[in-house]
């Protein structure tokens, strides 16, 4: 079997980058820049005023109270008229371009004025004091924004500043569910007797979608070869096909034989990781076409499914949507408690992680294997332990990967 790491490297290299499209900026968040951006202009655009005041040559200054003659008033998307020499001052506002002869703007606060004089009651007048000179913030020409990039709100406003409306960006991905077993019903059913609810078709949809990608649930697959030819031959028409359930080496676990009489190329089945050694892997290419498809055949208990899917199938996601980094990030915290880890495969133990005045802290949550979605509701974070068995005592490092977003993590106080 593979490790982690060598099974995520095979993935990566079977995943190939989507094309791209442009969207409008109104249709951008979240999607990943698929070209540099340079900006067309200089910002600012012009030598401009910081604040609401007066416009002066701080060479002219005399000292506070002496007078100064007001020449006009420029407002934002206005031009100077005139130019300001000794002895006078503009009238300008936030924004609003600086007149020659000008190299500071005092604000209002500081002054006193009538119509036509102003008194400036500063000590002192800096050259440069609040004011922006052109093309400081950025120049024409200059990389504002690299490819690879997910666009945020700050992203997409950058973007309407240098005029990239559309914008270039990476086609979204196409991800086909299938949750499979005779046990199933519905999310909204009720089970009979020996039947449970399909939970893993909505988690997995819904860390799809999460990652921005278009999902098409396909609902369950019964344990019957026919049943499951037809739906897995409609989820080959996206870029990925995940289904739950049915990898493993039952009698009913009918999927990897299902997949290989539709032509889907078997890249591996087993991965030296705890929950969800049974992963299957492989991909599937119409002969006339150039499009691939991969194909992941996650276990069918739900931590093993969610699990998998973080590992495996979000790096996928990832390279296929063109973003920088593929894998997920490694962090360092604290375990609050000792621990024995019994070791035998790499785990991924549900934990929770807080923040301390010391750093992250964290709390291995209540797990009791693979079925317990329970415990996964309290986790935001994968603890990562080694195959060999390890001692942990309290305040041992450990490595963790998140699950949400680090906003999520409370502040504690920690003792130790």
């Amino acid at each position: 079997m593979l490790t982690v790491g060598k099974a995520q490297e095979r993935i990566l290299a079977l995943a190939g980058q989507l094309d791209n499209e442009s969207v409008s900026l109104a249709d951008a968040i979240g999607r990943v820049l698929a070209a540099d951006v340079a900006s067309d202009v200089d910002s600012p655009p012009y030598d401009k005023s910081l604040m609401d005041g007066f416009a002066l040559s701080s060479k002219s200054f005399a000292g506070p109270a002496a007078p100064l003659r007001v020449i006009e008033t420029i407002t934002a998307g206005e031009l100077p008229r005139c130019d300001v020499g000794a002895g006078e001052a503009t009238r300008i506002m936030t924004g609003a371009p600086l007149p020659r002869g000008a190299d500071a703007v005092v604000m209002f606060e500081q002054t006193e004025s009538t119509a036509d004089v102003v008194k400036i009651l500063a000590e002192k007048v800096n050259s440069e004091q609040n004011i922006l000179r052109r093309g400081t913030v950025m120049q024409s020409g200059e990389v504002v924004l690299q490819a690879g990039r997910t666009l945020g709100p700050i992203d997409i406003g950058l973007l309407g500043e240098v005029g990239h409306d559309p914008v270039r960006v990476t086609r979204r991905a196409k991800v086909a569910v299938l949750a499979t077993g005779n046990e199933l019903v519905d999310a909204a059913g009720v089970p009979a007797a020996g039947c449970i609810r399909n939970s893993n078709g909505p988690m997995v949809a819904s860390q799809a979608a999460d990652q921005g990608a278009i999902v098409r649930d396909l609902g369950i697959g019964r344990d019957d070869e026919a049943h499951l030819r037809e739906l897995i031959g409609r989820g080959l028409e996206s870029d990925i096909l995940v289904l739950s359930g049915g990898v493993s080496a039952g009698d009913l676990d009918l999927v990897p034989n299902t997949l290989a009489a539709l032509g889907v190329e078997k890249a591996f089945h087993g991965v030296e990781v705890k929950p969800g050694k049974p992963l299957w892997v492989g991909t599937y290419q119409k002969q006339s076409e150039a499009k691939r498809t991969l194909v992941f055949g996650l276990p069918g208990n739900p931590v093993s499914s969610l699990v998998c899917f973080h590992l495996f199938v979000i790096p996928a996601l990832r390279k296929m949507t063109g973003q920088r980094s593929s894998l997920a990030g490694r962090f360092v915290g604290r375990l609050q408690h000792d621990w024995t880890h019994p070791g035998g495969r790499e785990t991924y133990f549900p934990g929770h992680v807080q923040s301390s005045d010391g750093g992250l802290v964290v709390q291995l949550c209540p797990w009791k294997g693979s079925a317990d979605q329970r415990s996964l509701v309290d986790a935001n974070a994968l603890v990562v332990f080694p195959k060999e068995r390890t001692l942990y005592e309290a305040n041992s490092t450990v490595e963790f990967e998140w699950l949400r977003a680090m906003d999520s993590v409370e502040k504690v106080e920690v003792n130790g």
